[in-house]
């Protein structure tokens, strides 16, 4: 009898021990995909003033549209410190900012001609591609991690 209790004692602390364990890799999967979101929005931060340089001179009178540009990814720059709402916000307007200037550039050929802005748009491109999947991944690790916690009998380790 003893020996049956200490079996079922050691059972339920072994169930404890990796689904705590469990819950601590999926949260840190979360975190892990969040900051891989976050070194695609840097890139996609830094890329943005090399670009705004190439079409200043020629969209001069097109001030307002390299100004919006400018003052979002500023905004989307402070915002990284902040909550995932936040951050998702300010980059929602540096997304729009961009998509602005993107339609504004194809009406100038002599843009359109130039490589190294050609280059640009094809790396901010492949950037939105690169933090649309670490959204995804992070999504589905976010995902994960909220329902180990909440289905039974994990939910009684989670807290």
């Amino acid at each position: 009898m003893t020996i049956i209790l200490l079996a079922v004692a050691a059972a339920v602390v072994f169930w404890v021990i990796t689904a705590y364990n469990r819950l601590i890799a999926l949260k840190n999967q979360v975190a892990n995909g969040w900051k891989q979101i976050d070194v695609q929005l840097k890139r996609r931060h830094d890329l943005i003033p090399n670009l705004i340089s190439a079409v200043k001179g020629a969209m001069d009178f097109e001030k307002n549209t390299l100004e919006a540009v400018i003052s979002a990814r500023n905004k989307a720059v402070s915002a990284t410190g902040g909550g995932v709402a936040q951050v998702a916000r300010a980059e929602g307007e540096l997304t729009q900012a961009l998509g602005r200037l993107f339609a504004l550039s194809e009406n100038y050929p002599q843009l359109k001609a130039t490589a190294n802005i050609q280059q640009l748009q094809e790396e901010l491109t492949s950037t939105e591609n690169k933090v649309g999947f670490a959204r995804q991944l992070y999504n589905d690790v976010a995902t994960s991690y909220n329902t180990a916690q909440q289905q039974f009998p994990t939910n009684l380790v989670a807290g």
